[in-house]
């Protein structure tokens, strides 16, 4: 299935896979696993620029994604969307963390990482982008 392909998952098959399977096969090791994963997913599914992954956060189902504040090192996304879709409280975004982390990486060139941030009172979750100037990949 590529981009721009129409096709959709009904949410209650895709809250299955992602909420209760995956963390059960995975177990302890869910949150590395599903960030190794993101960052694979972002190898095969490369953006031309950083704007490009909000169209991708949309079509992947995974939320409404916007850039808060862009540094010469580092940068804040926002993750918001309906409640009961995004389930913050239930829900692992180490996927997502790992996926933003290799596209700013590949586009910028400099060893990056992404961390989490669970808002629960505003239904948000916080990305902080963040790569090393000193480390060229």
């Amino acid at each position: 299935m590529t981009m721009t392909d129409t096709k959709t998952v009904p949410t209650f098959g895709y809250e299955l896979i992602r909420d209760h399977v995956l963390s059960t096969i995975l177990g302890k090791h869910e949150s590395d696993i599903l960030y190794w994963s993101g960052k694979e997913l972002a190898r095969k599914f490369q953006m031309f620029s950083m704007e490009e992954t909000t169209s991708f956060f949309q079509e992947a189902g995974w939320g409404e994604l916007t850039l808060e504040r862009l540094t010469k090192n580092e940068a804040f996304y926002k993750l918001t969307g309906e409640p009961d879709l995004l389930q913050i409280e239930k829900r692992c975004f180490r996927l997502e963390a790992g996926f933003l982390a290799q596209q700013q990486q590949k586009l910028g060139g400099f060893l990056t990482e992404c961390f989490e941030e669970k808002d629960l009172k505003k239904n948000v979750i916080q990305f902080h982008v963040k790569w090393d100037l000193k480390e060229k990949i």
